[in-house]
């Protein structure tokens, strides 16, 4: 099956965001309805089959009328459904797509496509990257997390039992499509976790936008149309841009996993699902931005701001406490991780994001410690 990633033309609210990577550059499509467009989906994938991987809560809602779309696209849909939660992005889980995937006797033209949230796009995504070395994949993101972030870039990986994301592989999508009307369903919970990601975007690199959220958030857990499709398409195209520079994640890239080293600790130490992803990256980024005031790179007011923006957001500001030990023990397995020394992502200022490992040690350990518990 052949992949055509021209940009198609836009009308209505439909807007295209750019992943630009040379031949392997491809639409982001974000709208209402685009997931069932299927004049839209014929334009980017010819007529023969495509193993469509979902969840089974989001199998529930959306498999029967993406289906649907697909087959008047002239493509037949081999449905693989999946359990849900974090816990299930493992190598077991991996192994019934892949039994599918023979069973249906898939070959290389055979496209993946992922219909669900982060879990599901991770899973599937390395799916598509390591059967018979690589075969199409397509992104359909039903979370608000997935359509910001995780649905765009190419990162695909399963969980290890010491390490979120630990094994995985970059494989560009040839498409994604990021239909803001499956963000109806959302529940509250999943919805501020996503805004977790938006935020970020804020704090890394875009201030005006940051000054546009912090009133514009109980609009956006309102579920209101406009803001919403302003706040995905403003972080797409951040992501965009920073992927178009650092595909495989030599340096600036780095800079989008803003709280994710203390967040991964907090999401593995828990056990995988008890916070959602956006919850963890909410809680540890409030710690990167409190270690970024102990090296006197951030103002304390900021540090207050930013706590204000996840508390309104609805997002936890407090981790949970573990022995400091083991802070450091889970953060030591972290892909940033150089020469044995946690890198860190941290603020050097609103909107200026660093990656770096040379910082004051007791910086870290006394962050920790105000968090952390003995035993």
């Amino acid at each position: 099956m052949n992949m055509d990633v021209s940009r198609p033309s836009t009308d209505g609210a439909t807007q295209v965001v750019e992943v630009s990577l040379a031949d392997r550059s491809y639409p982001i499509v974000i709208g209402r309805g685009v997931s069932t467009d299927s004049g839209l989906i014929a334009r980017h994938l010819g007529p023969g089959r495509a193993a469509l991987v979902t969840s089974e809560v989001v199998g529930a809602l959306y498999l029967a009328p993406v289906t649907a779309a697909l087959a008047a696209a002239g493509i037949e849909a081999v449905p693989i459904v999946l359990p849900d939660g974090e816990q299930h992005k493992n190598w077991q889980v991996l192994n019934t797509v892949f039994d599918h995937l023979i069973e249906h006797r898939c070959d290389r033209r055979t496209p993946v496509i992922a219909l669900g949230g982060g879990v599901i796009g991770d899973l599937a995504g390395f799916a598509a990257a390591t059967w018979q070395r690589g075969v199409p994949f397509v992104q359909i993101p039903t979370t608000l997390l997935a359509q910001v972030d995780s649905s765009v870039g190419g990162k695909t990986a399963i969980n290890h039992p010491q390490g979120k994301n630990m094994i995985g592989a970059f494989h560009q999508p040839g498409l994604v499509l990021a239909d803001t009307a499956l963000l109806d369903t959302l529940p509250d919970r999943e919805l501020s976790a996503g805004l977790a990601e938006v935020i970020k975007y804020g704090l890394i690199r875009d201030t005006g936008f940051l000054d546009w959220l912090e009133p514009n958030l109980p609009r956006l857990l309102a579920r209101d149309p406009a803001a919403l499709a302003h706040a995905v398409r403003r972080s797409c195209e951040h992501k965009a841009e920073v992927v178009a520079a650092d595909e495989r994640e030599a340096g600036l890239r780095e800079t989008l996993n803003l709280g994710h080293t203390f967040g991964h600790a907090i999401e593995t130490g828990v056990g995988y699902g008890e916070w959602l992803h956006g919850e963890a990256v909410a809680a540890g980024t409030v710690l990167a931005a409190a270690m970024s005031a102990r090296l006197g790179w951030l103002a304390e007011s900021e540090v207050g701001r930013i706590r204000r923006l996840f508390a309104l957001a609805q997002l936890p500001i407090e981790p949970p406490s573990m022995p400091a030990a083991r802070w450091l023990d889970l953060m030591g397995h972290d892909k940033k991780v150089r020469g044995g020394r946690i890198r860190l992502v941290l603020l050097k200022g609103m909107g200026n994001a660093v990656t770096t490992g040379d910082y004051d040690p007791q910086a870290l350990d006394a962050t920790l410690a105000e968090v952390a518990r003995d035993g």
